[in-house]
């Protein structure tokens, strides 16, 4: 495989570098038609217009926001009109993104359904949570119509609940408003969508609430309640949840498992997006030449090594498991591979259900979307099948009531819950978050910051403890410069922490730069999510300098004897050595610690994985789980530091782990 073309997938939360606009307001991008060769790659060559969005441009070509930072990185500034932007032809999908504008209101039936305009992120499954309907409703309500492949801006039929009149008295509203009671999974967005209000309308006619629980009254404004009447929405009977029953914990292993002369035979299912229709295109238009003048279109064959680049990670995931299944073979397990190519369409992700193919599975790992994840744990659960999450998620909801999932990579909620604790090894200096300004983040660090602050008064009266926020403002935003903003949050006397609490790829890039330009002034100790430690467009150098600390879910010591056997197996087979993010780490260990730990432990080890603690390439794996009814999180994280002697560095020793 061409070493070039193995580029790996860096596994980050990359958020928009702009706001998506309304669907009313929205620019149609088109896709260019310009081609040029650089460095013997074809790219098509972009004009900006006025309206088009780093997110607009990036659905128009079927790629993603960050591949397109990757090749222009200086759009992370934001972008002008008539900038011209560079896309591989290569990433680019062969059918163009539809954007369809909003219904005309004459084909509307306001009466029958909402009129819901698709934002980012949004899924079929996660708007029927949010509107309390079935899938099926929403599918049977746009007939035609493929919910699961439209984009940002296309805008689908709601069913409206069956509402009942039901009086009802509310104390300490208002009789001549109308209130809305919210539901799970409801946030101030989508209630605000949902009638068709801004968010900052729903706020200030409720006292500036941000953050609702379940079951409060929020009043909407402009809408006229039923007379004398509260219109509730009709009672769905939904499964009682589960009593909430402690874990308890075995004692953990004091030093590594033994893993030898192995026992039993093992399904093992594979659910990974492979793109593989995306794969099967073995030519693609060349219309970089022209004669007189006139483009020349030709056919040009891929090469025989020619891979989908969105696919590369995951094809090295799978090679590591297939180096773990042949180790274990050799300790005496029988395992089949069951491979399939699932992505983020939840009705393939049924079909395969319903298909009976999983049913005699030993062990599924994936699939890496959490809606799609959420299908297969459910159905895992009931058979009694582990299934393991694989890669980051945004969260980990998806484990609550899903007793044999496992989610081998620590969320964010871990990463918090680490940097509060250590700084109480800072209690006495002046502490800094940084964050974006999506409504996302503001919840999480206002999270964040309540961990610290709890941390830090089992040392310090509660007067002196110093956490201040401050909003990310791009440089290209502000008239004055990024730098002054920081230092005016500083203390020249106590010493600073400055934590970079986003996993937005500009925050991160901008603020180390801004702090490294404060640091000879001000002393700062500088932490960042794990996000940080796969970002490419930073200068590490200045990472060095600060001696940036990162909580990381991974940690690899190349010179240990089973790493050096690893990359040369690996090289061998495959032609190349992963690197030190590739997901081949991630697949080998997964692999090997699960079915090691069923064939050596049996049953015990799904309600008790802390008994197993096999030697592994890159981890350790911590699981916990709440109570009994929930599934299990790796817990395990290190302490990165980047060092004054330009290497990295673990803080505390390698058995460091976070409790």
């Amino acid at each position: 495989m061409n070493r070039l073309l193995k580029n790996k997938t860096i596994i980050i939360f990359f958020l928009l570098l702009v706001t998506a606009p309304s669907a009313l307001s929205q620019v149609t991008v088109e896709r260019s038609r310009d081609r040029i060769i650089i460095s013997g790659i074809p790219y098509y060559l972009h004009l900006v217009k006025k309206g088009e969005t780093a997110y607009s441009i990036s659905k128009a070509y079927g790629i993603t926001t960050e591949e397109l930072l990757k090749e222009n990185p200086e759009i992370a500034a934001g972008l002008k009109d008539g900038q011209s932007l560079r896309i591989k032809v290569s990433m680019v999908d062969t059918a163009p993104v539809s954007q369809q504008p909003p219904l005309p209101a004459v084909f509307k039936d306001e009466t029958k359904y909402i009129y819901h305009i698709l934002q980012p992120g949004e899924t079929i499954y996660r708007l029927s949570k949010t509107y309390d309907v079935t899938e099926e409703e929403l599918i049977n309500s746009n007939p035609g119509v493929d919910i699961s492949k439209l984009p940002v801006g296309f805008e689908i039929a709601i069913p409206r609940k069956k509402e009942s009149q039901v009086t009802q008295t509310i104390p300490g509203q208002d009789p001549n408003a109308y209130y809305h009671k919210v539901s799970r999974g409801e946030t101030m967005y989508s209630i605000s969508r949902q009638y068709g209000i801004t968010v900052r309308e729903l706020r200030r006619a409720n006292g500036d609430t941000r953050f609702p629980q379940v079951g409060d009254y929020l009043k909407i404004p402009g809408k006229k309640p039923v007379p004398q009447k509260v219109v509730i929405p009709e009672i769905v009977e939904e499964t009682p949840e589960l009593p909430v029953q402690e874990a308890e914990y075995k004692k953990r292993p004091s030093g590594y498992t033994s893993v030898s002369d192995l026992q039993g035979s093992f399904n093992v299912a594979v659910l990974l997006p492979f793109y593989l229709s995306e794969n099967a295109k073995r030519s693609e238009i060349d219309s970089s030449k022209s004669v007189k003048g006139k483009k020349i279109y030709r056919e040009i064959n891929r090469s025989d090594d020619w891979i989908f680049p969105r696919s590369l990670g995951f094809v090295e995931m799978y090679e590591g498991m297939l180096l773990a299944a042949d180790t274990l073979r050799t300790l005496g397990l029988n395992i089949r591979m069951n491979v399939f190519d699932v992505g983020a369409d939840s009705i393939g992700a049924r079909r395969l259900i319903n298909s009976g193919k999983l049913d005699g599975m030993d062990l599924i790992i994936g699939p890496v979307h959490s809606e799609i994840l959420s299908f297969f744990a459910e159905y895992a659960g009931s058979r009694g099948i582990p299934i393991v999450s694989p890669v980051q998620l945004g969260n980990n909801l998806v484990l609550r009531n899903n007793p044999t999932l496992f989610m081998s990579v620590p969320s964010i909620d871990i990463a918090q819950s680490a940097i509060a604790e250590k700084l109480k090894e800072y209690y006495n200096r002046n502490i800094v978050l940084i964050q974006s300004q999506l409504e996302k983040e503001s919840a999480e660090v206002a999270k964040l910051r309540n961990l610290i602050a709890d941390e830090l008064a089992s040392v310090l009266p509660g007067e002196d403890i110093r956490i201040r926020t401050m909003y990310f403002m791009s440089r290209s935003s502000l008239r004055k410069d990024s730098v002054n903003r920081l230092a005016y949050s500083l203390s020249d006397k106590t010493g600073n922490v400055v934590i970079i609490a986003s996993e937005d790829s500009p925050v991160m890039s901008e603020s180390i730069t801004d702090i490294h330009a404060l640091a000879r002034k001000y002393n700062i100790n500088v932490f960042g999510y794990p996000a940080m430690r796969y970002l490419d467009n930073i200068d590490h150098k200045i990472c060095f300098d600060l001696g940036l600390m990162i909580y990381s879910p991974y940690w690899i010591d190349y010179s240990a004897p089973d790493v050096k056997r690893f990359n040369s197996v690996f090289r061998r087979k495959f032609l190349t050595e992963p690197s030190e993010i590739s997901y081949a780490w991630q697949g080998y260990d997964i692999l090997y610690y699960f079915l090691s730990g069923m064939a050596l432990h049996g049953r015990e080890f799904l309600t008790h994985p802390e008994i197993h603690n096999p030697d592994l390439l890159h981890t350790e794996f911590d699981f916990r789980r709440n109570d009994l009814n929930d599934g299990f999180e790796n817990h395990k994280l290190y302490l990165i530091r980047y060092s004054n002697n330009y290497e990295l560095e673990l803080v505390g020793g390698s058995n460091y782990a976070v409790h």
